[in-house]
């Protein structure tokens, strides 16, 4: 199981999932460019300390995100995309050991290009008057689940 961060905009969000993934041994990959700028200083400041034992690769584009998950099948499965454009509720999906949970940028989603690419597309059911859940609060969500029903949870308890 991967978590993949699309573009994203909001350093606060990059180092909350860069602490789930080091938290729940979750590999992240953030595919660029970012609406920050992504160094050692700002992410240590987002994701505190839990930085040195994050396990996370970033991707200059999205292309090279595809070239690599091609090279690597072992470890990159089916993306599936996390999107409010989606009608199965991520509750209803039968997820896998090494699916990639897609996330798209925090102010415009994905393009429609790789909205067509990801295997799954997955909503999460919500008020019909709201419009979107925080992303890395909806990445939680949804990777709880999928490690729920993988039991990939890390075994240190």
């Amino acid at each position: 199981m991967r978590l993949a961060l699309f573009q994203p905009d909001i350093p606060q969000n990059t180092g909350t999932l860069l602490r789930l993934g080091a938290c729940l041994d979750l590999p992240l990959d953030i595919i660029e460019p970012c609406g920050f700028i992504f160094n050692e200083k700002a992410m240590k400041r987002a994701g505190m300390d839990y930085l040195n034992i994050a396990t996370y690769r970033r991707h200059n584009s999205w292309n090279d995100f595809l070239d690599y998950r091609n090279q690597h099948p072992d470890e990159y499965g089916r993306i599936v995309l996390l999107t409010t454009h989606a009608s199965t509720p991520y509750t209803n999906f039968a997820f896998k050991p090494n699916d990639i949970i897609l996330m798209g940028r925090e102010s415009a989603g994905v393009p429609e290009a790789v909205h067509k690419l990801a295997d799954s597309r997955l909503l999460i059911p919500m008020n019909k008057n709201a419009r979107s859940i925080n992303v890395a609060v909806s990445a939680v969500m949804v990777i709880g689940e999928a490690l729920r029903q993988t039991d990939m949870f890390p075994k240190s308890f």
